[in-house]
């Protein structure tokens, strides 16, 4: 095993990817915890933050793998470090497979109508699996649905966005990279 790839039975990571992956982490992250406004609504209050715009853009870039990553752990991260804590397993399955799937769906079909394809069918997950975590966690399966509009406006935010640059930050990357 050499110092530049790290290999199992299926898959091999390299060392810039285990970089790349780590940057993305660091960037959903700070977007998460930076650049937020917590709502006067939901039982939760809520929070609007523009997480996914690195989220989605390492997805869409790199693959489900650094997705997946990128999502649940740097908004997991937040949660723990926010005052959010409760939250973190829920934000560390809805969100990892939000960005799973985005990279999913964007490793095979690239252009613009398969990543608003992509967005949309993560924003479903959103709001499916935060309903859930709202109402394991306040007992309560009517009162999270006054957070979906919050998180309509996030993901909708964060595809404003992320769309019209996507494919074209994509296509440079790609080539820096090969």
């Amino acid at each position: 095993m050499s110092t530049r790839e790290i290999t199992s039975e299926k898959n091999s990571v390299s060392v810039s990817e285990i970089a790349i992956t780590g940057v993305c982490i660091a960037l959903t992250f700070v977007a998460t915890g930076f650049v937020n406004i917590r709502l006067p609504i939901a039982a939760n209050g809520g929070l609007v933050h523009l997480g996914n715009v690195p989220l989605f853009l390492a997805a869409i870039i790199f693959g489900k793998r650094t997705g997946a990553l990128s999502g649940s752990i740097g908004m997991a991260l937040f949660d723990l470090m926010g005052g959010w804590v409760l939250w973190a397993p829920f934000t560390f399955v809805v969100v990892g497979l939000m960005g799973w799937t985005v990279g999913a769906i964007t490793e095979k079909h690239h252009g613009f109508g398969w990543n608003a394809f992509a967005i949309a069918v993560a924003c479903i997950i959103k709001i499916v699996g935060y309903y859930i975590a709202e109402g394991i966690i306040y007992g309560n399966w009517i009162a999270p649905a006054l957070s979906i509009p919050g998180n309509l406006v996030q993901i909708g935010v964060a595809a404003v966005l992320v769309l019209p640059i996507a494919e074209g930050v994509r296509h440079i990357v790609r080539r820096q990279t090969v």
